[in-house]
């Protein structure tokens, strides 16, 4: 047990808990877009759509990750994020109309808000610099196995049911009250309140100004990127277009999902050897060849391969990037700039999402794909120069 003394109890509830909400988040996630343009809609919609709800996320995790930090409690957050995210899947097979999607989307996507800086704070307090990749990476590696056995789970219903996809949505309510079930074995562990006043949302980014230097040069570069990362469902659509059925384009997704669930958990244990910053630049390199290449690839089977390494720059980006962020500042503000750093990913994801969706619509899939590529090249080769001051903890 001493060799893997850092998977805690509680970090064990927290992925479990990832786990089954990603599985019912991933039921529905590849085939959103596909749903959403067999009634319909256009791809410039699916990208706001998207982009809107990951805003509104953003908001949210900055304002209740600080929040959390000024109370010193996270189960009541990851409690409340996850039964939010819950109730939403059942609502979208209600209505097809453009105002009932975005509101249950969005209802999803504030659970995510509430929950995330919490419970990363959770697992940022159950570990030492030492192994926090790993824990991080183990969780990832938990979170995606649920994004495997969702889209399996679609593809086995589809292959039952074809074109039927309103049932999906309240199949998915199942493993999503699991969840909730789960987390509420979480323990409060004793932490530290922040002692700073609880500000409201437009201001709840308020991190940002008190941040060591380190940390605002590398979220900072973080933020570049995401402003130019659009929303998976391009790559579900680009697939779709080349001419993939439906199950071909779920099962490119399930193969994404099984390279990050193979991949997330080792990629932490050598990020905590090497460092984390060689990852996410390699990382980077790897979105920059899987977006140049789904640019112009023709033929299933490179779009499959594409998808599968695609799983690789999730598993040396997502957790680790969060890793790193978390030694740059106080253990006590882990809330505030985690939350703060997905805050404003999200709302950069919504200039991203709509942004390619203009740009598709406009030009094509080309351009934006060609652009997203270009600037994960600029950012992995800014990563790799800047020079950093560790944050020192007392």
């Amino acid at each position: 047990m001493g060799r893997f003394a850092y998977l805690t109890r509680a970090v064990w509830l927290l992925s479990l808990i990832s786990l089954f909400t990603d599985l019912a988040s991933e039921m529905l996630y590849p085939v959103m877009p596909l749903y959403l343009q067999s009634i319909g809609f256009s791809v410039f919609f699916i990208g706001l759509l998207e982009g809107v709800a990951e805003a509104v996320a953003g908001l949210s995790k900055g304002y209740f990750g600080q929040w959390s930090d000024r109370l010193g409690r996270r189960v009541p957050f990851v409690q409340g994020g996850y039964g939010l995210s819950a109730l939403s899947k059942p609502l979208l097979a209600v209505l097809a109309t453009p105002a009932w999607v975005l509101l249950a989307r969005t209802l999803d996507r504030l659970g995510k808000g509430l929950r995330t800086g919490a419970r990363d704070a959770l697992l940022a307090d159950e570990t030492t610099p030492a192994d926090r990749g790993k824990v991080f990476g183990f969780h990832r590696s938990m979170d995606t196995l649920g994004a495997v056995f969702g889209p399996l789970a679609a593809l086995a219903w589809l292959a039952a049911h074809p074109g039927q996809f309103r049932p999906l949505f309240l199949w998915a309510f199942v493993p999503g009250v699991l969840a909730v079930g789960i987390s509420f074995a979480l323990r409060e562990r004793q932490a530290v309140p922040s002692g700073r006043p609880v500000v409201p949302v437009w201001a709840s980014f308020g991190y940002w100004r008190v941040a060591p230097p380190a940390y605002r040069r590398v979220v900072g570069a973080l933020l570049v990127f995401a402003l130019f990362n659009s929303s998976d469902a391009f790559l579900l659509l680009l697939a779709r277009q080349r001419g993939l059925s439906a199950t071909a384009v779920i099962g490119c997704y399930v193969l994404y999902n099984l390279t990050y669930v193979l991949s997330a958990w080792p990629l932490g244990h050598l990020a905590d050897r090497l460092g984390p910053r060689r990852l996410l630049v390699a990382g980077f390199l790897v979105f920059a060849g899987v977006y140049g290449g789904m640019a112009l690839a023709t033929n299933a089977w490179a779009i499959g391969s594409l998808f599968a390494v695609y799983g690789l720059y999730a598993a040396a980006t997502e957790g680790i990037g969060k890793a790193w962020v978390s030694t740059l500042c106080a253990k006590a503000d882990a809330g505030a700039a985690l939350g703060t750093l997905g805050g404003l990913s999200s709302i950069a994801a919504l200039v991203a999402s709509a942004f390619a969706g203009l740009l598709w619509q406009w030009q094509g899939p080309l351009l934006p794909f060609g652009l997203a590529a270009a600037v994960g090249i600029g950012v992995a080769l800014y990563l790799s120069q800047i020079r950093l001051s560790p944050f020192v903890t007392t």
